[in-house]
């Protein structure tokens, strides 16, 4: 499902552009044009839910697929020692798109 005021979901559709370093039937992973680490990588579903509290059982099982995924990605991109993943869960937590999406950052030593 794509929502189109979403701005993910534009991205997915190729209406907005990004720099993507992978995309299959089920995700896309693109440079955050606002880096907080050496590395930062957004993982989108492509399918469009805000929450992990919005999940079902088929969305359980996209994400699980994104967290199989995410390791050979990370380290395709330069987080070979480690990284870091982020899901910003609400306003409180920082979540300002929402489009149910993962950061990965890394590249260099993050502080705690």
């Amino acid at each position: 499902m794509i929502d189109k005021n979403c701005i993910f979901c534009k991205i997915i559709s190729g209406e907005i552009p990004s720099q993507k370093v992978y995309e299959d039937e089920k995700m896309l992973v693109f440079k955050d044009i606002e880096p907080k680490a050496k590395v930062h990588l957004l993982a989108i579903a492509k399918d469009h839910f805000k929450l992990l509290s919005d999940m079902d059982e088929s969305r359980a099982e996209l994400v699980k697929y994104m967290l199989l995924k995410i390791p050979a990605i990370a380290k395709e991109n330069g987080c070979e020692k480690g990284y870091r993943l982020v899901i910003n869960q609400g306003e409180d937590a920082g979540q300002t798109v929402f489009h149910l999406h993962i950061h990965i950052l890394g590249g260099e030593i993050l502080p705690w």
